[in-house]
Formats: C-alpha cells, structure tokens, sequence
C-alpha cells in the first residue's frame, strides 16, 4: 500500500505533469471505484489543473476549484503515459479503474490489482467533503506537529497498542503498516506496547523515529518515476517483509505476526528483549 512518503513522491512526480495543463477527459473504467456524482466526472474537462496536494495518503488534484480526489488503497497504483492510448477503456476488464488524459495526449491510469477493489476516487469542490479527508489526523510531517502534539496523541490513546495508533488515519495521518513496521523497530519498540506504558524518554525516541523514518524515505523516493517507487519502498525497508532475515542491527532472525488479512514484523532482539510475540492467527486456531 502507498504510504505518506510514496504518495508525497507521486505529489512531486504530478506536480511537474499536470500543473498549467488542461483535462482533455477523464475516463472511468470500474464504476465502483467512483464515490461521487457531483460535480460528474465531465465536469473536470477542459480545466487547468493549478496544484497537486497530500492529504495522509489522498492526493488531490485542483483544477480550478474542482478537485479530482483519490485514495490508492492497497493494490492500487499511478501509471504514467507520456502518449495516453486513444482506445477507450472498458468498464469492467482487468486492473484499469480511471484514466486521465491531458490536453498534450499525456496523462495517467490509475490502477488496483487483484479482486477486492477499494481504490477511490471523487471529484469534489472541497477536498473537506471527502469522509476520508475530513476524519485525517494530523500529518506528523506538519511545521506545527512538534513533541507536546505527539504526547497529546499518545496520552489519549490510553491502552491502545502502539501499532494501531501509528496505523490509525483518524490518530495520525499518511502512515501504513510497513512504516509503523520500521518505526517501531528504530525506536526499540514493541508494536504491541500500550501507549500510555511509555516513559518519558521512550515517547520521545518514538517521535524522533516516526519523523527521521518518514524523512528518509521521502528524500530517497524524491524525484524517482512513479514506476519506480514502490520497488525504491522495498528495497529500503529493514524489517517490514522481511521475515526470516537477520536484523541489519543485532543479528536476531525478523520475527512476523499474522492477521487474517495483514501481518507485521519486529526484531525480537531490539524491540521486545528477546521474546516472541504470539502469532494472533494461530492462537486464534489453537483455542
């Protein structure tokens, strides 16, 4: 799934395509990948687009005060043509879900692989209006997201485990489960560790790492084509499927938790004193 640091990346990448340029017209291939019908999709053509935003892991197209809005998901990518084809698509057949072509034939096709579809798009004058959107946390990238804001968060999770705070687009904005992953393991930490057991020192370790590792992979993926950013993701991340793989700090073999559809990893050396953590899918089966 893209995360805050990939979708900040296609922001860039965008940014230098679509600004000053005109709609030509926007195609829907998958009719439920469309969350809404006014403005209709038609109402995009012939507008010049005048920003490219991040909102968490939303990127928002404004052209002229009508915002094309989309949310990758898990499977969904952005793929670009220089030369958009000219053959309309066809609703219903393969991974396309909308394409975008410009006023100079170039233009992009936002995909989803696989059968479970949950790519989004609207087309909105607000990008408020967007459920979405309008939920987000703050972005732990924001000049006024500093220590005391973090803390505000972490004190009112209470018992939450820090691995579903991170996760949490309502807590926090723009982070996944890959870079919870490894900001957990930069800062030491269990995944499962209740919020409100940090100390002091540690809550402040853990902000440190959730900014220098969102940091990090922005500045590695700056710049790259969208086609190459989710390979640039994996070929960076330390413990975030790597299961099996030693820890590039201590040695210890990267341990995995199952969920019926997701997992994480960790280090049992660095984060959790050398104790494995219970595989939630198997005990679920050994009751």
């Amino acid at each position: 799934m893209p995360e805050l640091p990939e979708v900040e990346a296609l922001r860039g990448f965008l940014i230098k395509r679509l600004v000053g340029k005109s709609f030509a017209r926007v195609q829907l291939a998958a009719i439920s990948a469309l969350k809404t019908f006014d403005p209709p999709l038609e109402a995009l053509a012939g507008l010049e687009v005048e920003q490219v935003s991040r909102h968490g892991k939303f990127l928002d197209v404004d052209a002229q005060g009508v915002h094309l809005v989309f949310h990758l998901a898990r499977a969904g990518w952005l793929k670009w043509h220089e030369l958009a084809p000219t053959t309309p698509p066809k609703p219903g057949k393969g991974p396309l879900a909308l394409r975008v072509v410009l006023e100079d034939d170039s233009g992009f096709d936002l995909t989803e692989a696989g059968t479970q579809k949950h790519l989004a798009v609207y087309v909105v004058t607000d990008p408020s209006q967007v459920p979405g959107i309008a939920s987000l946390g703050p972005d732990p990238l924001a000049d006024d997201f500093d220590q005391a804001a973090f803390d505000a968060i972490i004190t009112g999770a209470g018992r939450s485990q820090l691995k579903g705070v991170l996760r949490d687009q309502k807590t926090i904005a723009g982070i996944g489960n890959a870079y919870s992953d490894e900001i957990l393991w930069a800062a030491r930490l269990s995944p499962f560790k209740p919020a409100n057991g940090l100390s002091d020192e540690e809550r402040t370790r853990l902000f440190q790492m959730m900014q220098a590792q969102l940091r990090a992979a922005i500045e590695r993926a700056a710049g790259l084509a969208a086609k190459d950013l989710k390979d640039d993701k994996r070929t960076n991340l330390q413990v975030h499927g790597k299961t099996g793989n030693p820890c590039p700090v201590c040695g210890s073999v990267i341990a995995e938790v199952s969920f019926a559809e997701s997992s994480l990893q960790y280090c049992p050396g660095c984060q959790t004193g050398g104790k494995p953590l219970a595989d939630r899918r198997m005990s679920k089966l050994l009751k």
